[in-house]
């Protein structure tokens, strides 16, 4: 057994890139310090909202040529720009060994996972438990509608999760979260879609300290984590 090493850099809100030994993969870039590197670069985008896309991801082909476009369907590609893959939910494709598959969201779009060099990463996008105070009826919607999608996710081995945490649903921020936690047991979570609100992601640590899953917190004084994962020889 060895030990596979990545670093991951939080960007803002809920973008995020990953370095393993041979990749970059760059998730749902909207704004925020970022540095592209030499290694093959792979750029996640889970749905057209302003917040998760920005298409200024695309000009980013113009300085690095092996940069690939990993896209939800619902995001325009602009013709010029190439190396690109349109996934709706539940597709699948494969990229240079990386595995990806394509889950449904609770919003639109879709959300990720990716197996890269033995590690398998989710990111989530717009996937949550969206429990906002509404009428009975459209509560339980949004309650059958994502327990449904997770059903479909469990089972899956899932190193880190990349999650919502989001502070607007109140007393309810985490529920959506917490629920997966249960359901599919990820190693690690890393909360998200704060808006800058990095204290809620603390507030969340500190609730689930005695979970299994480990919570990995991120903050503009402290952008950049490792984490270390046995893999075969």
């Amino acid at each position: 057994m060895g030990d596979n090493t990545i670093k991951i850099n939080y960007l803002y809100h809920s973008g995020f890139s990953v370095e393993t030994k041979g990749h970059i993969l760059i998730f749902d870039y909207y704004q925020g310090p970022i540095q592209l590197s030499d290694k093959p670069t792979y750029i996640f985008s889970s749905h057209s909202h302003a917040d998760h896309f920005n298409p200024i991801i695309f000009e980013w082909q113009r300085t690095k040529a092996d940069i690939h476009y990993i896209l939800s369907s619902d995001i325009s590609i602009p013709p010029e720009v190439t190396h690109t893959q349109s996934l709706s939910p539940y597709e699948e494709c494969t990229i240079d060994g990386l595995k990806i598959k394509a889950y449904n969201s609770t919003d639109i779009g879709v959300s990720f996972l990716v197996e890269c060099e033995g590690i398998h990463l989710f990111h989530a996008g717009d996937l949550n438990w969206w429990y906002w105070i509404d009428t009975p009826e459209e509560m339980e919607k949004a309650e059958s509608g994502y327990k449904n999608e997770i059903e479909k996710i469990k089972g899956e081995p899932i190193d880190i999760a990349f999650f919502p945490v989001d502070p607007r649903l109140e007393k309810n921020y985490s529920a959506g979260a917490e629920h997966f936690i249960q359901e599919v047991h990820p190693q690690v979570l890393i909360p998200m879609h704060s808006f800058g609100h990095d204290e809620v992601a603390v507030q969340f640590a500190e609730k689930m300290e005695d979970s299994p899953t480990q919570i990995l917190t991120f903050s503009d004084r402290s952008r950049e984590r490792s984490l270390s994962f046995p893999t075969e020889k």
